[in-house]
């Protein structure tokens, strides 16, 4: 296993250019960063940040996004409130389809008006057709004839990865080969946000080669969580909340690998244990939106838990929407580094999720093993897909005060130290420094 680097060095040597007085001037690393789409989650605004941020007396950056499908919230507000102008690729969508060579060849063409020094992927579909856009870069040039193709350097992140729990096994065998052949023939370097990550995208599925990987965590806005306790009854007040009602909030898109039902599961199961006025009040919250929210919807109604559970919908002031509860809770059947967990830290929230990709990482080593769940550094996990086991877990954090207090403490100093926004633009200006010094 790789553990993240953390290295500073100096500024590569810098190239010279001639400006309109004949004057010579410093050249500025140019980027070309390509995402499929800016919809609601942790990748818009990791791209987003780096675009705004790269953007100094060292850096250029364009960003490259497709469209929103049809039922997915869209993050573009974020680009627009951060000052970020995206360049749109109409054609570009997160399925496989007869446009993506039209996207292809939109994005080819892009990157010749850029002329960058590195191409950054980040996301699946975008991963491939921007790699395979960027070879074609590099390699269509008549100096290719006599050794010299473009320097360009091409890098690709995995917020997460898409060989389990997505698809069919033919799909996933037929994506996991297209990863396998990018990593050989186009990628120079290749991101991923977890150790947790590192080992199944590299040890497990065999992608790549270890000298070709780096771990650099993602990074969030933490000063917009340093007041949430003034914030604390907009949430509560909102969706009608009682004082002593203790809120369980899931964040995330409502989509099938985010496993939702489960979590209404959950709340089923606690219904049918609460005999008396004693057992603790509890109310499920889902903050998100998706294809799937019909079906979620009639699915708590069905399982009778339509009054415990509050369907909110995509919200863009996660400073308001974390202050108001009290433990936040991960169902997914596979994950990257979850956002809402290390915001949940930052927020000073406990945390209950069930053990997959980097929530391994995040809730760090396993303290002690109860029935069903362990209760780990910085909060508890379970196994995938067993409401009965999270169900104990989830239990077990309202039942202890102490126990979450020490939870949350950790988890806060964590966050603080590891996953700050300012740590993701140092490391990623670090990663390009190195790429681009020869």
């Amino acid at each position: 296993m790789i553990s993240p680097q953390f290295t500073v060095h100096s500024p590569q040597s810098e190239k010279q250019i001639a400006d309109d007085t004949g004057q010579t001037t410093k050249d500025k690393i140019k980027i070309v960063r390509i995402i499929a789409r800016l919809n609601v989650g942790g990748p818009a605004r990791h791209v987003v940040w780096l675009t705004k941020e790269l953007q100094d007396g060292e850096f250029q950056t364009a960003l490259l996004t497709g469209r929103i499908p049809e039922g997915e919230e869209d993050m573009n507000y974020f680009a627009v409130e951060n000052g970020v102008a995206p360049v749109f690729i109409e054609e570009m969508s997160r399925e496989l389809s007869p446009r993506d060579v039209v996207s292809l060849w939109k994005i080819y063409r892009q990157i010749r008006r850029e002329k960058p020094d590195i191409i950054h992927t980040h996301t699946a579909k975008a991963g491939t057709i921007g790699r395979v856009a960027g070879f074609l870069y590099r390699w269509l040039t008549p100096r290719t004839l006599i050794g010299k193709p473009r320097r360009v350097k091409l890098v690709h992140t995995y917020h997460g990865h898409v060989f389990h729990s997505y698809y069919g096994s033919l799909k996933t065998k037929i994506f996991l080969s297209i990863e396998k052949t990018l990593a050989r023939l186009t990628t120079d370097k290749i991101v991923v946000i977890s150790n947790q990550q590192y080992r199944e995208i590299h040890e497990k599925f065999g992608v790549g080669k270890e000298r070709q990987f780096k771990i650099i965590p993602i990074g969030i806005d933490l000063e917009s969580f340093s007041n949430w306790q003034s914030k604390r009854n907009i949430l509560r007040e909102e969706i009608g909340a009682e004082n002593n009602e203790i809120l369980v909030g899931l964040i995330g898109r409502l989509t099938e690998v985010k496993n939702h039902s489960l979590f209404l599961k959950i709340a089923k199961i606690y219904k049918e244990n609460k005999k008396n006025i004693d057992f603790p009040k509890l109310k499920f919250v889902i903050i998100g939106d998706g294809h799937l929210r019909e079906k979620l919807e009639n699915e708590a109604e069905t399982l009778g838990v339509k009054d415990l559970v509050v369907f909110v919908g995509n919200r863009n002031d996660a400073d308001v929407f974390y202050a108001g509860l009290d433990i936040v809770a991960l169902t997914s059947l596979n994950e990257g580094t979850p956002l809402s967990l290390i915001e949940a830290m930052a927020n000073e929230k406990a945390i209950i999720s069930t053990s997959v990709g980097g929530v391994v990482d995040l809730l760090g080593e396993a303290q002690t093993e109860e029935n069903g769940f362990q209760i780990c550094e910085r909060g508890l996990r379970t196994a995938s897909n067993d409401a009965e086991s999270f169900y104990r877990g989830l239990l077990c954090l309202v039942n202890n005060e102490k126990l979450r207090e020490t939870l949350v403490e950790n988890g806060k100093k964590f966050v603080e130290a590891r996953y700050n926004k300012e740590r993701l633009v140092r490391d990623i200006k670090n990663l390009y420094h190195n790429l681009t010094r020869f």
